[in-house]
């Protein structure tokens, strides 16, 4: 993983967050897990801490997608040898997300956004509904994002009590409404997101632009239906050109879909490219 997103975590200066996509070591990928499940202000939350020395005073906040803290890919996944003995899809192929950033020397929060009541991803052994019969609309209006960003603070408050002083948010799809939420209330010192969704554009760029000091790094794709080009185009209008002072930046991955950050398909390119950098 790059580090220089993280170099501006610790400075909380003008530097441009670059480099922040996962860098991977097929040997890494076989290691198993570091992390934990822990109960954090009632909260479940998967925690993976670095194994050497690391700061206690800063920690990442990784705030998931609609599948949730235990979704194979946002904690672990397998090299495509591996998927084809145990018969997982092909897009369970990377090593544990959370563990990657430890393995760099962060400590890493990955809170449960739903309370236990994430979408399924519909393959064994958690398939016990079809796409087909999901009902995603009640599922959206079980959890706006206001209530999302209590269960997020109860964690933030507890963790400050640790003795916390710092956080970073990593915002995927879903989580990347809370990590600009939280960027705009200051309570993040820098914030990146990938493929975002339940944005509101411009206003909520508008808002950041006003009322926050968290460098921001954009990961965008090809195809989005939740964050198209002409969005895209407007957050930078807003952001980029040297408007937003504390950093702004947009990546953009061609030929990746939705999703590519956390369920990209490393079988095929063009999906290898934002994992492998």
């Amino acid at each position: 993983m790059g580090t220089n997103c993280m170099q501006a975590f610790a400075t909380r200066g003008p530097l441009m967050v670059r480099d922040v996509v996962l860098r991977v070591s097929f040997a890494d990928i076989l290691i198993a897990g570091i992390g934990r499940i822990e109960q954090i202000a009632n909260v479940e939350c998967y925690i993976a801490e670095p194994l050497g020395e690391g700061s206690q005073e800063k920690a990442i906040l990784f705030l998931t997608d609609a599948y949730g803290h235990k979704f194979v890919n946002n904690q672990v996944g397998e090299s495509p040898g591996i998927c084809a003995v145990i018969g997982i899809l092909s897009h369970v192929l990377l090593q544990l997300l959370a563990d990657d950033f430890a393995r760099n020397g962060y400590h890493v929060i990955v809170p449960d956004l739903f309370q236990n009541d994430a979408v399924p991803s519909f393959v064994p052994p958690d398939a016990s509904i079809s796409k087909e019969e999901f009902d995603v609309a009640a599922w959206v209006e079980r959890h706006p994002p206001e209530i999302v960003q209590g269960i997020v603070a109860q964690v933030v408050t507890a963790l400050r009590e640790r003795g916390v002083k710092k956080f970073a948010a990593l915002g995927y799809c879903f989580g990347a409404r809370i990590a600009i939420d939280l960027a705009s209330a200051e309570a993040t010192s820098v914030c990146v997101v990938s493929h975002p969704s339940f944005w509101k554009v411009p206003d909520d760029m508008e808002r950041y632009l006003v009322e926050s000091k968290a460098p921001l790094l954009i990961n965008s794709c090809e195809v989005d239906a939740m964050f198209p080009k002409e969005a895209q185009e407007k957050v930078d209008a807003i952001l980029g050109g040297g408007r937003f002072k504390p950093g702004y930046e947009r990546t953009y991955w061609q030929g990746c879909m939705h999703g590519f950050a956390v369920r990209g398909d490393m079988v095929r390119q063009p999906s290898t490219a934002p994992f492998l950098g």
